[in-house]
């Protein structure tokens, strides 16, 4: 595996900072473990990491392991949560594959996931309106657990790779960022951008309550956006599910259909947002400078002037790599933790990243004019 740098050579030869960000989505999350992997393996080791919910774990995973150790300590985790059923389909075909995953979802709904989340042993009407217990049909202990076997904070509040990992504050409804170059990280913020409701608990730190990222957006990338290196950028962003797909057949579809409308929405609108606001901000900086000098202290100057405060002339660069369904995925597949299904999942992202790295347009790739630039290559497109 590539040791890391702080810095890689960008096809324009300038230094060029590698960002990693990942979204929510369960199960679905051994995709991006697949493609870390894969990235590593080509020497983008990231400088920083941005995740949510799913996203947060597999970040801190990786942030919290030495760089030898990273893709070891993602197969150990994943290998816990699918550890329940590593059995196949008894038949070949896609309606036994469909049945075997629903069959799987089923177990998860009943027992949990191992290493994750476990039923609590008594029913929630039994305890205390108010209570934590009550909040929740499940419990997070065993991801506590896991997170301290599987993670070494100290290296991730070391400084050597940064971490951020969103949560929604309950009481304020506010977007919060957890950031390693801001605070010392613990379990505790990993397991608050992934306690999505009602199946997980609020968890408390510093005496607020936080709930998963997702609840708001499902991405990391506008907070990334906004606090960008001064060096050119390269982002990876790794989405789980995908704003494009066929017309629904059944309820079940629809609802899988709901939910990756929904969450590749977010995902797209916050891209284009943070895209155009970047843009927006590095032509306000370009402008304020070819303007003369009787016209600087403009109070209208001065609002560009302010606008472009946290422009550079860095490039960006943007790499959607997408998860995309297979037929007999159904709306449960993100809490669908086969060893199967998570090991296709994997397989899918390394494959994602081998198509985007061999695609004539990325092996093309130069310093975008307009410093903004976004590949979307494993579905042969390109904004």
């Amino acid at each position: 595996m590539a040791k890391p740098s702080n810095s890689r050579p960008s096809k324009n030869g300038a230094a060029e900072q590698n960002l990693l960000v990942l979204q929510g989505g369960g199960a679905l999350g051994a995709y991006q473990a697949g493609v870390y992997e894969e990235l590593a393996g080509n020497g983008h080791t990231p400088d920083w990491l941005a995740g949510i919910s799913i996203g947060a774990i597999n970040a801190a995973l990786i942030a919290g392991s030495p760089p030898e150790r990273r893709c070891e300590q993602l197969h150990a985790f994943w290998d816990r949560l699918s550890s329940r059923l590593q059995g196949k389909p008894t038949f070949p075909g896609e309606p036994a594959r469909a049945m075997f995953n629903e069959t799987s979802a089923a177990f998860t709904t009943a027992f949990g996931v191992p290493g994750f989340f476990q039923p609590r042993p008594v029913p929630i009407m039994a305890f205390p309106f108010g209570t934590a217990e009550a909040l929740s049909i499940y419990e997070t202990a065993p991801l506590r657990a896991t997170l301290e076997e599987l993670v070494d904070f100290d290296l991730i509040n070391s400084g050597r790779t940064r971490l951020s990992v969103g949560a929604v504050n309950i009481r304020s409804g506010n977007f919060v960022y957890f950031d390693s170059k801001r605070q010392r990280i613990g379990p505790e913020h990993i397991m608050a951008s992934s306690a999505l409701p009602p199946g997980f608990p609020p968890v408390e730190i510093d005496g607020e309550h936080y709930w998963d990222g997702g609840l708001v957006s499902n991405t990391p990338l506008h907070f990334v956006l906004d606090n960008l290196p001064g060096s050119d950028t390269l982002i990876f962003q790794v989405d789980l599910f995908s704003a494009q797909g066929g017309m629904p057949r059944t309820l079940s579809e629809v609802a899988e259909r709901d939910k990756d409308i929904r969450y590749s929405s977010r995902t797209r609108l916050n891209t284009d947002v943070s895209r155009q606001s970047l843009a927006l901000r590095q032509a306000a900086q370009r402008l304020v400078a070819k303007l003369p000098a009787n016209l600087q202290d403009d109070p209208d100057v001065r609002t560009l002037r302010d606008l472009s405060a946290k422009a550079n002339k860095a490039a960006v660069t943007i790499v959607h790599l997408i998860h995309r369904r297979k037929n007999y995925h159904s709306q449960s597949k993100d809490f669908e933790f086969s060893r199967l299904s998570l090991a296709e999942h994997w397989e899918s992202g390394r494959n994602d990243v081998r198509r985007t790295f061999r695609h004539k347009a990325w092996q093309k790739r130069t310093r975008s004019k307009t410093h903004v630039r976004v590949f979307d290559l494993t579905r042969d497109a390109e904004d």
